[in-house]
């Protein structure tokens, strides 16, 4: 059973930036696929960022390609999403979810899922 626990969330005006971490209670980061998943009010939930340490893959939905981030640091057990030029369609709960690692990020199947981090992006 891996715990995962996300922080970071805020409110924030557009074009501003926040970075989300995920906290795993499973050491290294790097043994799992790791991704970012958010979900708005009355939308369904989109895939934003994903990373596979294993087979050196990342993923980022076109929404947030070149504005967001996904990183890593096995020493603190954590992984980040660095997000830039926030707008407020970025506005959702945020979650980060783990599965097993060895494939394309894109394709990550979560087993594991934190409770997530609000972020608001107001105009």
């Amino acid at each position: 059973q891996v715990s995962l626990v996300e922080s970071g969330g805020d409110s924030v005006q557009a074009g501003g930036s926040l970075r989300l971490s995920c906290a795993t209670s499973e050491s290294p980061v790097s043994s799992y696929c790791i991704t970012w998943f958010r979900q708005a009010p009355g939308k369904e939930r989109e895939r934003v960022a994903a990373v596979d340490s294993r087979t050196s893959t990342t993923y980022y939905a076109d929404s947030v390609k070149g504005r967001f981030a996904i990183s890593g640091d096995n020493a603190k057990n954590t992984l980040s999403l660095q997000m830039n030029s926030l707008e407020p369609e970025d506005t959702a709960m945020y979650y980060c979810a783990a599965g097993p690692a060895g494939g394309p990020a894109r394709y990550c199947s979560p087993n594991y899922w934190g409770q997530g981090t609000q972020v608001t992006v107001s105009s």
